[in-house]
């Protein structure tokens, strides 16, 4: 039972999909560059982004947070301190990433379960990818390994790139996903109130 409920919750998330502009990175691996990622030690940081396992470890900062509010309230507000502190330290070196700040916005069509991007050649299918993602709602860089799954011609309006590709992800991480999933909620709920005030 608890199988069907797992399912059925990976289904929807699978098919919540959002159109967005996104600012990312992109280049051609071999099969042995997605295995040996896939490959990598448990360290936090191997197993995702900076801001990811920041935001894990903030979680779990919360939690000691609060307890250390209740008997040492200025204590507890230098410790908020120093957290911003790492928040933009940790921004700083997101805009530092030079793959990331030589591209231009992409079209993207993108889900928890992979994404399709615009792009200006053709990409064979079964094609690996490398791919970096700059999630501005989360102020987040997320490096992922996907699949080409399709390549055909782009049918958009003018301006696009001539052809659009679909990847699904290989061995994502949770958390990740979870970072991803974070964005297309705030992403939809921001153009719902575009919408409404329009």
């Amino acid at each position: 039972m608890s199988n069907q409920i797992n399912t059925a919750a990976e289904d929807r998330r699978r098919f919540f999909r959002i159109d967005d502009a996104v600012n990312l990175y992109y280049r051609i691996v071999d099969e042995q560059a997605v295995i040996s990622a896939s490959k990598m030690s448990n360290d936090v940081l191997s197993n995702c982004s900076l801001v990811t396992a920041l935001d894990v470890l903030g979680q779990e900062s919360r939690l000691v947070m609060h307890r250390i509010e209740k008997n040492e309230p200025e204590i507890a507000e230098y410790l908020k301190l120093m957290d911003s502190k790492f928040s933009l330290l940790a921004q700083a070196l997101l805009q530092q990433d030079n793959d990331l700040t030589e591209t231009t916005l992409c079209n993207t069509n993108l889900s928890a379960s992979g994404l399709a991007i615009e792009v200006d050649c053709l990409i064979k299918e079964g094609t690996f990818l490398e791919v970096k993602l700059f999630l501005s709602s989360c102020v987040a860089v997320i490096l992922l390994y996907g699949k080409v799954v399709y390549c055909k011609k782009n049918n958009q309006s003018k301006g696009s790139l001539p052809y659009q590709v679909g990847i699904d992800y290989i061995n994502l991480k949770d958390e990740d996903r979870e970072v991803l999933i974070k964005h297309i909620v705030k992403r939809q709920m921001q153009k719902i109130r575009e919408n409404k005030s329009n």
